[in-house]
């Protein structure tokens, strides 16, 4: 599992550094030719309020054969009893094709990679209770890469899609257990939605433990009122939001910021120059610096590749003042980084233990 796990993070990365190389040097119109589709957006239909009943349509479940979500690195297992909090994970992009605007939910390699991240991300989250996470007709890399309203059109049915998945969970878990929600990348952006439409001002909010925005900017001032819960400020507070994007020093968001300073806040308002909700993972709470020694472990990939280990005391963290979280010169990870020193797709696994140990710590809260 671990092999296609660090498989995964190469092949997709590599695609993504390709593309934004090739959008520094040659501009819009190329990298839109080779990642946006050329068709027009195909009109589909609402998933079944039915549909997610049948277990093929969940990459995890706690009934699931060969559930991704159960991996875990040497010294540590899964949750082997029932119980504790259901978990609903939205996974990130894992559809890369120009095809389609929206992936097909039988498209085999999008499955397969969307099961491998919930190897090195979901995973966090398996001693404290079991995981739900639904595939989904995920709008395709290029819809992040064109202000084209197909891109739109795209999240869109992704979201709704997210939204039934969601109601299904729901039922399959019943009226009073809590709920645990995570995502990240475009799963983090659905759950902001998500968090915005099915969660605040609703009873619901009274059960979440807590919420992981990850890989996914969250404005303190345009967005999180809207989301119906609080920032989290104490390491075991529940019922609230966490969020961060992982960059090593000297960083360069301009890919991301520039794009999110010309987008609109929950609240109506232009997001441009907003604060970022920024939670350390290394401490559970906003705004904090913590040494590597504060780091109980980031998985690390062998380096043929084959197997991955925790290793503890590698990597720092602190909140900078736009709200991005700095890890330092960074780790060696390998060659896979975005530019502008992006540690994007290692958002969860630079502080794989400590999330493990802040999930439990909120779990166990009262």
């Amino acid at each position: 599992m671990a092999r296609k796990f660090l498989y995964v993070i190469a092949f997709l990365i590599a695609l993504a550094i390709a593309g934004a190389v090739v959008y520094r040097i040659w501009g819009n119109d190329l990298i839109r030719w080779t990642f946006v589709p050329g068709r027009p957006f195909e009109p589909k239909g609402k998933a079944a309020a039915q549909a997610y009943d049948d277990p093929g349509m969940w990459l995890a479940r706690p009934d699931l054969p060969g559930n991704p979500a159960l991996w875990t690195p040497a010294g540590y297992q899964p949750r082997t009893t029932p119980g504790g909090p259901a978990v609903f994970f939205i996974h990130p992009t894992s559809y890369l094709s120009g095809d389609h605007w929206n992936a097909p939910l039988d498209d085999k390699e999008a499955n397969d990679r969307a099961a491998l991240f919930l190897r090195g991300q979901a995973s966090v989250f398996n001693e404290a209770g079991e995981i739900w996470a639904p595939r989904y007709r995920q709008a395709t890399f290029g819809s992040f890469l064109t202000d084209a309203a197909d891109a739109g059109r795209a999240l869109n049915l992704a979201y709704g899609d997210v939204q039934t998945a969601f109601a299904a969970f729901l039922k399959q878990i019943g009226p009073t257990r809590p709920i645990i929600l995570a995502g990240h990348s475009q799963g983090a952006l659905h759950l902001t939605h998500l968090l915005k439409d099915k969660v605040a001002g609703t009873p619901l909010a009274r059960r979440v433990v807590a919420a992981y925005v990850v890989g996914w900017p969250v404005s303190r001032e345009h967005d999180l009122a809207a989301m119906g819960l609080p920032e989290c400020t104490r390491p075991d507070q529940r019922g609230c939001i966490l969020s961060w994007a992982s960059f090593a020093e000297p960083a360069d968001p301009s890919l991301v910021i520039d794009t999110y300073d010309r987008s609109t806040g929950f609240d109506g308002k232009p997001r441009r120059g907003s604060q970022l909700i920024c939670t350390n993972p290394l401490t559970g709470t906003p705004g904090a610096t913590a040494p590597a020694s504060a780091n109980t472990g980031t998985l690390f990939p062998a380096e043929d590749l084959a197997t991955a280990t925790i290793e503890a005391g590698r990597v720092p963290a602190r909140c900078g003042e736009r709200g991005l979280l700095l890890i330092g010169e960074g780790p060696d990870v390998g060659p896979y980084v975005l530019p502008g020193n992006n540690y994007h797709v290692y958002d969860y696994s630079l502080f794989w233990a400590n999330v493990r140990a802040d999930v439990a710590r909120r779990v166990a809260a009262q």
